[in-house]
């Protein structure tokens, strides 16, 4: 073995002296070296190795590879020994490959790569021809699959950018008809929207139209007050002379003046008819109010400062319904079931009635207010055979509306200014009816007061 090596080495020598590389080695080139010499490592005794490779010794191919890749490259460039014991391990694992190179003819169907690794390795003349054949075959090869990748990449852009198309088409499209939509819809907006607004204004016309004529009703009425007014203190003062006339025939009578008396009181008489025949015809009232009721006072049986105190009571007392009860022209409003299940709710539907009923009566009697006592027709499977107790006016909800809407239109039917009290337990009855004006009382309460009858 040392003989080839010595016999070798001044070739060698006289091969590097005359051939250089003038470019880096092509990577792909020197990746196939680097796995020549890791494979090639193993091979060789640690004392043949060179003294920066000594420490790779143990590592596996691979490792030896990744990790000493650089090393191994500087040291087969500058160890010629190296470089001719690693060229004697090629012959060994590739003899047909190393000796066509050797020649000078490499096979045409060899890998370049490999060709040039080999080359580079074991340095026959012309072995920078090779290496450099190499690099343009892997450069070639190189350019041929970028050409390929990019004419692959070409093909798939190209198809995305039709796909892309397409769908910015079919979204074009998409768009346009919503476009086409909004707008019908926008345009039926308008329309509405001038057609309410004609409606508004129709409307205000109407409501100055109403307001115009509200106030010629009203300067009419104030004319004919007017009006009765004057003629009021014409037929006063009538009257006033009237009791003159009566006065002086009663003094008259007194001194005996028969004929005259009888000719002032057929003259009386005529007065008074007349007096009363226009009262008739302009209808005025009579005169109830007298010159003592403008004094101040407190009188017997009136409201004292101290009975005013007695109304703050709670909502829950049974007291605060018979305030309620005691004001003019009262009207109580009961929501039948809304009471009868929160007093008695174990009782058929129908004793629940006639024992709500029965109360209300008597409550009726006591106070003299109106009541009317409402109950809910959708839970009714025949009609009710129900004869409504005296003061007490029964009605059922119609199909379709419930007993709280039925409440909500007796409310709303009755005039401003007239006590309206209704009985439930219901928070959406109690605040619709709140804002007609009328007075909403738990159900509780009226238990309480219809427990005291």
């Amino acid at each position: 073995m040392e003989q080839p090596d010595s016999g070798a080495e001044p070739a060698d020598g006289a091969g590097d002296a005359v051939e250089a590389l003038d470019r880096p080695l092509p990577e792909g080139v020197r990746r196939r070296v680097v796995a020549l010499v890791s494979d090639a490592f193993g091979g060789l005794t640690v004392t043949e190795l060179p003294a920066q490779l000594r420490q790779y010794a143990r590592f596996t191919p691979t490792r030896r590879a990744k990790f000493a890749g650089n090393a191994m490259a500087a040291a087969l460039e500058s160890d010629t020994l190296f470089r001719q014991r690693i060229g004697e391990r090629l012959r060994e694992s590739q003899p047909e490959l190393a000796a066509a190179v050797e020649a000078g003819s490499p096979p045409a169907a060899a890998d370049p790569v490999d060709v040039a690794a080999a080359a580079y390795v074991l340095r026959p003349v012309g072995w920078v021809k090779l290496v450099a054949a190499a690099g343009e075959e892997v450069q070639r090869a190189d350019a041929e699959r970028a050409d390929e990748e990019g004419r692959r990449e070409l093909e798939r852009l190209r198809e995305e950018l039709a796909q892309a198309r397409t769908q910015t088409r079919s979204e074009t499209e998409r768009l346009r008809g919503e476009l086409e939509a909004a707008r019908k819809e926008a345009d039926g907006l308008q329309r509405k929207l001038r057609s309410a607004l004609n409606e508004v204004k129709r409307g205000e016309a109407a409501v100055r139209q109403g307001k115009a004529e509200t106030e010629t009703v009203r300067t009419e009425a104030a004319a004919r007050i007017s009006a009765a007014e004057s003629e009021t203190r014409r037929l006063r003062a009538r009257l006033g002379e009237a009791e003159a006339s009566v006065e002086a025939s009663r003094r008259a009578a007194r001194e005996g003046r028969s004929v005259e008396d009888m000719r002032l009181r057929l003259l009386l008489d005529t007065v008074l008819d007349a007096a009363r025949g226009l009262r008739r015809e302009l209808a005025l009232p009579p005169s109830s109010i007298r010159p003592a009721d403008s004094v101040d006072a407190v009188e017997p049986g009136a409201m004292s400062p101290k009975d005013i105190a007695a109304r703050a009571l709670s909502d829950t007392d049974p007291a605060l319904l018979d305030q309620l009860l005691a004001l003019p022209q009262a009207h109580l409003i009961v929501d039948g079931y809304n009471v009868t299940k929160t007093g008695y709710p174990q009782l058929p539907l129908e004793k629940q009635r006639l024992r709500l009923l029965g109360g209300l009566a008597v409550l009726a009697a006591q106070s003299g207010a109106e009541m009317t006592c409402v109950f809910d027709g959708a839970e009714l499977a025949a009609p009710v055979l129900l004869a409504p107790p005296r003061g007490v006016r029964v009605l059922f909800s119609k199909p379709g509306v419930t007993a709280d809407e039925l409440i909500r239109q007796l409310a709303r039917a009755e005039p401003p200014g007239r006590p309206v009290v209704v009985v439930s337990t219901d928070r959406e009855v109690a605040d619709g009816v709140a804002k007609t004006g009328a007075r909403p009382v738990a159900s509780v309460l009226l238990l309480k007061r219809l427990s005291r009858v």
